[in-house]
Order: C-alpha cells, then sequence, then structure tokens
C-alpha cells in the first residue's frame, strides 16, 4: 500500500489560510487519484478535493472558491491550499490516495482549527 503523511495543519482565524502538504511513499507506482478528506467531530468523513494523475480536480461544494489542491508528480506530493477558512471547516484532514490494484489509503491525519 501506499504511506501517506500530512503536514501543514493548526490554528488559525477566521478568513485566515493554510497549506496543507501530503507526501508519498512505498508502492507509489500508479496512483490514480490523490485528494483530501475531512472528519469534524460528530460528523461523517466528506470528501474536500480530489486530483486525478492527469491533473483533474474536483472539489466538495462547501470548498469551491476557497480551497485548491495541486500535485506535483515528480515529488509525490499533493497539496491543499485553503483560503477564507471558516469555523466550519474545523476537522481532521485526512491525506487519500487510490490504486486500483489495492483501493483507498488514508494518512494519520492533521488537524486544522479555525477560530471565530
Amino acid at each position: 500500500q501506499v504511506q501517506l503523511v500530512e503536514s501543514g495543519g493548526g490554528l488559525v482565524q477566521a478568513g485566515g489560510s493554510l497549506r496543507l502538504s501530503c507526501a508519498a511513499s512505498g508502492n507509489i507506482n500508479n496512483i490514480n487519484l490523490m485528494g483530501w478528506y475531512r472528519q469534524a467531530p460528530g460528523k461523517k468523513r466528506e470528501l474536500v478535493a480530489s486530483i486525478s494523475s492527469g491533473g483533474i480536480t474536483n472539489y466538495g461544494d462547501s470548498v469551491k472558491g476557497r480551497f485548491t489542491i495541486s500535485r506535483d508528480n515528480a515529488k509525490n506530493t499533493v497539496y491543499l491550499q485553503m483560503n477564507s477558512l471558516l469555523p466550519e471547516d474545523t476537522a481532521v484532514y485526512y491525506c487519500a490516495a487510490v490504486r486500483v490494484v489495492d483501493g483507498l489509503s488514508l494518512g494519520q491525519g492533521t488537524q486544522v482549527t479555525v477560530s471565530s
């Protein structure tokens, strides 16, 4: 499987910005899709954004226009630039990678807290 290590979480005031990074290692060949999920206390995990190996992006409705996902294939790294953060963006953010051969892999998660 793929090992994923996230970084960049923290505490920020509403309206601020954070940039998350996720480095992939291990069986990194043929990663079809990378992305970010998040889970807030008492809520289901939701997809935040994804990006294909060809650069096609997809965003959850609640983050469109505020978050940007990007991918550096040479570094096996995916980024999530989060602008205009809201208190409701507070959650644990998980990096994800999908391969056809073994499905979904998730990182350990990084906490993002947005204060009002």
